[in-house]
């Protein structure tokens, strides 16, 4: 199975998502999205998979995002920018199979794609 895990090793959510994916045998590829952040077309790629708009990966918490001055209703590409531009904003474990994608919160919502 070819995986691929957008994790952010700081978050305890994406440490559970990736140890129970491992438990389970699969080898996702790990990409620390801070280190390496997706592109806008990887991002709007990720959004078709996990057939979710911008504002429902945006963390909305983020300080990143209340500095932002963008509201949750801005247009999808506005959003989508912004996440590029500060991809900690991006929800995060995002975990790909093929094309599928889901956000692992709770971990075990990453199961159905790789069982």
């Amino acid at each position: 199975m070819n995986a691929k895990i957008y994790h952010n090793p700081r978050c305890s959510k994406s440490r559970a998502t990736l140890e129970l994916l491992r438990e389970r045998g699969v080898q996702p590829e790990v990409v620390e999205y801070l280190k390496t952040p997706p592109t806008r077309d990887e991002l709007k790629s990720l959004l078709a998979k996990l057939g979710i708009g911008a504002r429902d990966l945006i963390r909305k918490n983020e300080q990143a995002f209340r500095e932002s001055g963008k509201e949750l209703s801005a247009p999808e590409d506005e959003l989508i920018d912004l996440m590029v531009e500060n991809p900690i904003l991006i929800e995060r474990p995002i975990v790909v199979v093929g094309d599928r994608a889901r956000i692992g919160r709770p971990p075990e919502s990453v199961l159905d794609i790789v069982e």
